[in-house]
């Protein structure tokens, strides 16, 4: 529909530590010796990350140094930083954490609302307000179109908003929260979830259909509302504007499986991706800056 845009090369900010690395372990199905994901900045500028398989929170110091902050028996998939310094985390096999990165202390916040478990979490999202979106993937797929996704509001009401999404996956607010973009990803597709005032839906519709590789994964919105979408299995990032048309693919430096993405660096300016199939952390400048987060305000 639209010409090739230009092509920006990402390259590697940082390699997760061999001394890190363990086998042993499946990330679908896959003998894996990591498979990160989740990547959000902390207000210091360290970077953290989790690695699915084996349970854990990394932290990465903006020079590229590892250090362990957490680790239990879970699947941790997607994070998010509270104004507050606590660490929110969506996890496929417990529900929703609470970490202190103080302490490294994890408590659950919900794994059985109304008495029912969660698919499986996949990733989360902060409002302004500190109003929590996370999806509720499991497996579900275009066989199976029963993914979720909840808001949990400041006050602990709990309340589903879609429940019939094959593979909701990452998801993003516009700069004004009127949208919500969610990424599905076995539909190949970003979502466009319209918020009214009062809280409820308006009409869900396709902002972006991509194809090929697997589909898009995880997320980032930028301060002029062009998002970024990682296009797991394809091996890049594309970046698009508030109106869907594609400005940039920014592509992996190595391996295919771009799952995630936010905005960090002294000026917000830089994009770092995280590259699954090798658990390397990638880096791309862009001209404007990352949409301040919830932790950030």
């Amino acid at each position: 529909m639209f010409a090739a845009p230009p092509i920006l090369k990402a390259e590697v900010f940082a390699r997760l530590p061999d001394a890190l690395r363990a086998t042993g372990r499946q990330q679908s199905g896959v003998a894996r010796d990591s498979f990160l994901e989740g990547p959000s900045f902390d207000r210091a500028g360290n970077l953290y990350v989790v690695n699915i398989p084996y349970g854990q929170v990394l932290r990465v110091s903006p020079a590229g140094e590892w250090s362990l902050v957490a680790e239990w028996d879970g699947e941790p998939n997607g994070l998010k930083i509270h104004r507050d310094g606590r660490i929110f985390v969506a996890d496929h096999k417990e529900g929703l954490m609470v970490l202190d990165p103080q302490t490294g202390k994890v408590d659950t916040v919900f794994d059985r609302p109304r008495r029912e478990r969660f698919k499986g979490l996949n990733d989360l999202h902060f409002a302004k307000n500190g109003d929590l979106y996370f999806t509720d993937q499991g497996e579900a797929d275009l066989r199976d179109p029963t993914g979720r996704l909840f808001r949990l509001r400041q006050n602990g009401l709990l309340e589903q908003l879609l429940g019939n999404v094959p593979s909701p996956n990452g998801l993003v607010l516009t700069p004004d929260e009127e949208i919500l973009y969610l990424a599905v990803t076995r539909g190949n597709a970003v979502w466009r979830v319209p918020l009214n005032p009062d809280g409820s839906l308006g009409r869900v519709g396709i902002f972006l259909q991509l194809s090929g590789g697997t589909g898009p994964d995880g997320m980032a919105m930028d301060s002029a509302g062009n998002l970024a979408v990682c296009h797991v299995g394809m091996g890049s990032v594309w970046l698009f504007s508030r109106l869907g048309r594609p400005l940039y693919e920014i592509q992996s430096a190595t391996g295919q499986l771009t799952t995630n993405a936010a905005y960090g660096g002294p000026d917000g300016k830089t994009l770092y991706i995280t590259e699954s199939e090798t658990g390397t952390i990638l880096k791309a400048e862009l001209e404007v800056p990352g949409l301040p987060l919830y932790s950030h305000r």
